[in-house]
């Protein structure tokens, strides 16, 4: 499957970061806690996906981070967009691909 149709098929949910080195943490974070995580690297921002979705907490972010990290509000400054439903509290967040049960 080509990278535009892993990106755009509707089974598929996740964020798309700005490129750093938060983003950086947030990705190792997201494939700690989810099989299958796939990304793609455009440079200024990264595109990170799971079929069926995936989901990330706070402290998994934090640990990979080395810092503490606010959801939604640190999560907002570098998540320019995303692909599916997303759920989010100061505790987790989830990418829900559409079909998928919340």
């Amino acid at each position: 499957m080509s990278e535009r149709q892993r990106a755009n098929v509707s089974d598929v949910a996740g964020p798309v970061l700005a490129a750093g080195a938060i983003a950086d943490a947030v990705i190792a974070a997201i494939r700690a806690t989810n099989d299958g995580v796939e990304t793609i690297d455009r440079g200024a921002y990264v595109r990170v996906f799971a079929r069926g979705g995936c989901r990330v907490t706070r402290l998994a972010i934090e640990a990979q981070l080395g810092a503490r990290f606010r959801l939604p509000a640190d999560l907002e400054r570098i998540m320019p967009s995303f692909q599916g439903t997303l759920e989010v509290d100061e505790d987790e967040a989830r990418w829900i691909a559409a079909g998928e049960a919340p």
